[in-house]
């Protein structure tokens, strides 16, 4: 039966480099439909991020 729910993930930053994002946290977040984030991530890691 499909609720019609999606799913959250936490994803840590880490210390800001996107080269040292885990590959997990890669793909959630070049998979994701919706990312919402606060002030921690570095630039660089928002530079990273997929565009919609």
């Amino acid at each position: 039966m499909n609720s019609g729910y999606g799913k959250v993930y936490l994803v840590g930053s880490g210390p800001g480099d996107p080269e040292l994002l885990t590959i997990k946290a890669r793909k959630l977040i070049d998979n994701a439909e919706v990312i919402v984030y606060d002030q921690l991530p570095g630039e660089a890691i928002l530079q990273s991020m997929p565009e919609t």
